[in-house]
């Protein structure tokens, strides 16, 4: 009988990580929204939804609305999984500021606000954590701040620092990615077509200019978001202007040297894009990212020696201006949620090619933007 046992423990330790997500119970995913009309967009939603996805199938089901907010357009859940960030994009026609809210995660799922404070910028359009979870930063698209937090022990936000970015009125900084190690803070900078690279101190909540201080993108890319490769060793941009992915080498001090520009778009496509999202498999294999106008994801498989990018595929999706996108906890599943159409396009990923086989129906959802799964035991 013990042999027995043992051998049956043994087997459970030899099954892929990958599998696990069909073992686990519900996974919970909170979706930010617009929910008034803006200039670019038409905001139809209520605030910040809860769903939930069955592991096993991907299927996707209506919980809530979590918490009634005024354009949450992007959300963030904490790394303990016991709260939830959200920003309240503003712009010049609502006020001086937009807002960064932080909730506290009820036992239903339904967030219960702690407290709120003022970004130092309007539209602010991101929300990262650092790697332990202790810090938050905040990035407004308008006024070239980024907001720098603290995180408290129960879930409030404190004001550490305003990092304020050069050339002000030219400045679009559209998100921040830190490091795997957790040294480094890089900026993306849409106006000025530059990545900001910091020197990050967790324990002191500052950053401090690297040595390098930036990166160049060739002109009118308009860098919006990145992601790392799986050992950290390379670094890639969505371009929003001009619908690439740069490709950069992250040097042992943190520094950036680009390697590679590759379209986001298929060869021969001509009308008006917006490029959006990136994210990386959790495989490390392959890179995904997102168009707004020819309105699909691209897939490209990673280089593991050189960083470099190949495209795989191009996948439509089932709506219009694809904004964020979310690949579930252990990469079967990919959500994409698209912004004009009120609606998020589900997707299984083959663990082989990285393709994308969608699932039908179409989930409805009033303006959703940003998808952010709670991650377990983390």
């Amino acid at each position: 009988m013990r042999k027995i046992l043992l051998l049956f423990v043994l087997t459970l330790m030899m099954i892929p990580m990958h599998a696990q997500e069909t073992q686990d119970s519900i996974n919970q995913i909170y979706v930010g929204t617009y929910t008034k009309k803006e200039g670019h967009v038409d905001g139809q939603a209520e605030g910040i939804y809860l769903l939930n996805q069955e592991p096993n199938t991907g299927k996707l089901s209506y919980v809530c609305v979590a918490a009634e907010a005024v354009n949450p357009s992007f959300v963030k859940v904490g790394k303990k999984g016991k709260y939830v960030y959200a920003v309240s994009e503003l712009g010049p026609a609502d006020g001086e500021t937009g807002f960064v809210e932080s909730y506290k995660i009820e036992p239903n799922g339904s967030l219960k606000k702690i407290n709120r404070l003022e970004t130092g910028g309007l539209a602010p359009a991101h929300i990262a954590l650092d790697r332990s979870g202790k810090l938050a930063f905040v990035s407004n698209y308008i006024g070239g701040v980024v907001s720098l937090y603290k995180i408290c022990d129960n879930g409030a936000l404190e004001l550490s620092q305003e990092i304020e970015i050069e050339n002000q009125d030219e400045a679009h900084t559209h998100s921040v990615k830190v490091s795997g190690d957790n040294r480094f803070a890089y900026i993306a900078d849409l106006g000025n077509d530059k990545i900001w690279i910091y020197n990050l101190d967790s324990t002191e909540a500052k950053v401090t200019p690297h040595t390098q201080k930036f990166v160049a993108l060739p002109e009118g890319a308009g860098p919006r978001h990145l992601s790392f490769s799986k050992n950290g060793s390379y670094a890639y941009s969505i371009n929003e202007l001009n619908s690439t992915v740069s490709s950069f080498e992250v040097l042992k001090d943190g520094g950036l040297k680009l390697i590679q520009n590759i379209s986001s778009l298929p060869e021969g496509y001509k009308m008006k894009n917006s490029a959006a999202d990136i994210h990386m498999h959790p495989s490390g294999k392959y890179l995904y990212a997102s168009n707004r106008g020819n309105d699909s994801i691209v897939i490209f498989k990673v280089d593991q020696k050189t960083g470099k990018l190949e495209v795989v595929d191009f996948v439509a999706v089932a709506g219009k201006t694809p904004r964020n996108f979310a690949i579930s906890p252990y990469g079967k599943y990919l959500y994409a949620a698209s912004q004009d159409t009120g609606n998020i396009t589900s997707y299984r990923i083959d663990d082989a090619t990285g393709k994308l086989t969608p699932m039908p129906p179409v989930f409805e959802l009033k303006t959703p933007v940003c998808l952010d799964f709670k991650q377990k035991g983390i």
